[in-house]
């Protein structure tokens, strides 16, 4: 019997994905940031699920209302790198009977504050017993019909950018980060971006999936991959680069600018944003073959690639 750890995360996705039913109105499925549907007026509806669990997303003594910003954020997240805007969310919440009643209130008041802030209506849920604590929340947004972002648009000459910083999340920003919701829906409406995902598994496990729905392959520079304080100040024998390129929950955005538009991209982001972008590589025409170079062109090597469910 083939076991999920023999197969990884994406196959196992794939062999589900065969299984299941599908419908005219869908217009994007499995195997991108958000599902897509088509409904009835000016606007696709996006769908989106994720979960938070107990010592796999969060530990035992995590702050209640951080575990409540993580679960909406990650939904939030999906959004973003669609372009998105949020609508409503349903929160299931999985817990042993022995938990206080007032670490649930906690959780839904972290909830709660970050879903006000983007607009976001938790419109109910279910609760249930289970031997740990999670969350899982599915989320509905929309955006103008069609004009989603997939991963699927990348094309060779691209430049590829990243917002924010990376690595380091352990530390904290990964119960504490911000949904790039905002700037998501800047690069939509601005048709700045073929291809778009955030970055949740780590810069080089998320890119491999942009590059697989693109198929295209890309160079990174690693001299201009953003490094974050908390992956510069590591003291576990990684380097920082490793750290960014592979820690994973860092929700901030990759995406692919057409190079004839970088001059004028780069100046309209700088005037919109404070945050800042980075521009780390390059998309080629060599399907799924990804290459890290240093600043002298020598191809690197990287450890830990990224986080991967099963593996």
């Amino acid at each position: 019997m083939t076991t999920f750890r023999q197969l990884g995360e994406r196959e196992v996705i794939r062999r589900l994905a065969r299984l299941v039913p599908d419908r005219a109105d869908v217009r994007v499925g499995i195997g991108d940031d958000v599902a897509v549907v088509g409904h009835a007026g000016a606007y696709d509806l996006l769908l989106t699920s994720d979960a938070v669990i107990e010592n796999t997303h969060f530990l035992p003594d995590a702050p209640p209302e951080s575990i409540g910003h993580k679960a909406i954020g990650r939904v939030l997240s999906d959004f973003a790198a669609m372009g998105g805007e949020p609508l409503w969310a349903l929160v299931d919440l999985v817990a042993p009977a022995e938990t206080p009643v007032e670490w649930a209130e906690s959780v839904y008041r972290g909830a709660a504050r970050l879903a006000a802030r983007f607009h976001l209506a938790i419109v109910g849920g279910d609760t249930t017993g289970g031997p740990v604590r999670e969350l899982h929340v599915f989320g509905v947004g929309r955006l103008p019909a069609g004009e989603a972002v997939l991963r699927s648009g990348a094309r060779p000459g691209d430049v590829l950018y990243v917002t924010g910083a990376l690595g380091g999340s352990l530390a904290g920003r990964h119960l504490d980060f911000e949904p790039r919701v905002a700037e998501g829906a800047w690069l939509r409406e601005g048709r700045w971006a073929t291809a778009m995902m955030d970055i949740s598994d780590g810069l080089l496990v998320d890119l491999e999936r942009m590059l697989e729905r693109s198929r295209a392959g890309a160079e990174l520079q690693s001299q201009r991959v953003p490094v974050a304080p908390d992956a510069l100040a590591a003291k576990d024998g990684r380097s920082p680069l490793e750290h960014a390129l592979g820690d994973g929950e860092d929700y901030e955005l990759l995406f692919a600018v057409p190079a004839a538009r970088v001059a004028d991209f780069e100046a309209a982001w700088k005037a919109r944003f404070k945050l800042p972008c980075s521009s780390v590589g390059t998309i080629t025409a060599e399907p799924g073959r990804l290459v890290l170079r240093d600043r002298t062109g020598r191809v690197l090597t990287p450890g830990r690639a990224g986080y991967e469910h099963f593996a």
